[in-house]
């Protein structure tokens, strides 16, 4: 009988390890974090990768595990084997014209330390932004300097094929300092993988593109496009986890704008805009950067840089959002911030300080509190991670 009991009870602790947040989201003991960071200011030597206690949210001490000249922004294909990394220059060895590049690396399961594979032209200067399809089987990039965003395929051993598909954005906008042109920000492939937002500055645009896991292509949709404000300023894109909603957030203005998503037409249709800052006024250094929806769809949080916070949102019924407070970065100029696959974490990297610092959340109300934990990395600029299996 006591055997028994034993084995019931660990079964219990077993399923209930699995279910937190209505079922949607996977515990683990241990995170393991990527930081993408700026290298030609000379501190940074490429990615850096430490692991999170994912009970107490303790960091491990950072280590660099890649050289890459600028690697602002990573991600991982779904099975957690690969990372890849954009080059944010345009200057990259190889290309005819201004350009940046993409870089793959094979992530080692126990160590987390990255083996480089290879490397390709990301079509256009400035690449910011790079994501990875549900398939796995593609990487999208963002180039905010040319104004261009493409697609390329990856091989069976997670190297990179050559850009299979490219569409250069055309136009401008409000601001004839930062609207001069198009400045494609982000890109981001839909829940059911059947299309790509890629928000761009320059246009004040989110555009949507058809996508084909299969055959690696990118082509303008019906309708091609979403307004913003004028002079808003899109930057970064998240989707809601039921797929019926998506939030951006928009730089220049110190917004963020809700969107119903009809996922069979591939429409974005705006629900709502609404001030990332307390008082509403944004000063002359003041601009938005990330834009990430909590695991279990309950909160919003948009990284506010000058007012050095992050802004959360309560998500309502119908997509929009409802204030609930700002907390400080305890650091300079938060460009990214990551939530840890269960929830209870988030991480905000402060660029300028040269920090990357713990919060706990409130699974109820969102809100953010420092836990005093600190992990110093140099000019960290993207915060990504996944729960070691």
């Amino acid at each position: 009988m006591p055997a028994i009991c034993k084995s019931l009870k660990s079964l219990i602790c077993g399923l209930f390890s699995l279910c937190l947040l209505n079922g949607n989201i996977v515990m683990s003991e241990t995170v393991r974090v990527y930081v993408g960071t700026y290298t030609r200011n000379g501190k940074s030597e490429g990615i850096y990768q430490f692991d999170l206690d994912a009970k107490t949210g303790q960091p491990s001490a950072p280590r660099a595990v890649a050289r890459v000249t600028n690697p602002s922004f990573v991600a991982f294909d779904p099975k957690h084997q690969y990372l890849y990394s954009v080059a944010e220059v345009s200057d990259f060895p190889g290309a005819d014209g201004p350009a940046g590049g993409v870089a793959a690396f094979r992530i080692d399961p126990k160590s987390g330390d990255l083996s480089p594979l290879n490397e390709q032209l990301s079509g256009g200067a400035g690449p910011c932004h790079v994501s990875v399809d549900a398939t796995g089987k593609n990487v999208l990039v963002a180039n905010y300097g040319g104004g261009s965003c493409g697609c390329l395929p990856v091989r069976e051993d997670g190297s990179l094929g050559k850009m299979s598909s490219f569409h250069q954005h055309q136009g401008s906008s409000v601001n004839p300092r930062r609207q001069e042109g198009p400045h494609a920000h982000s890109i981001n492939v839909s829940p059911d993988n059947q299309f790509a937002m890629v928000a761009d500055l320059g246009l004040d645009q989110i555009l949507v593109y058809k996508f084909d896991p299969d055959q690696h292509t990118l082509t303008p949709h019906d309708p091609p496009s979403v307004s913003t404000h004028p002079g808003a300023g899109p930057r970064h894109f998240s989707f809601h986890p039921s797929g019926k909603f998506a939030y951006n957030c928009n730089e220049m203005q110190m917004t963020a704008t809700a969107y119903a998503y009809d996922a069979q037409q591939g429409v974005l249709t705006p629900l709502q805009t609404i001030t990332t800052l307390p008082d509403g006024g944004a000063g002359d250094n003041d601009s938005t950067a990330e834009c990430l929806v909590h695991p279990s769809g309950k909160f919003v949080y948009i990284s506010n840089r000058g007012h050095d916070s992050l802004a959360i949102f309560q998500v309502q019924g119908d997509g929009t959002l409802k204030p609930a407070g700002h907390a400080p970065t305890l650091g300079e100029i938060p460009r990214n911030f990551g939530i840890t696959p269960d929830g209870r974490f988030v991480l905000a990297a402060n660029q300028n300080s040269d920090t990357i610092v713990v919060f706990r959340v409130d699974l109820k109300s969102g809100a953010l509190t420092p836990t005093g934990d600190r992990i110093e990395v140099p000019s960290p600029v993207c915060v990504r991670m996944f729960a070691v299996e």
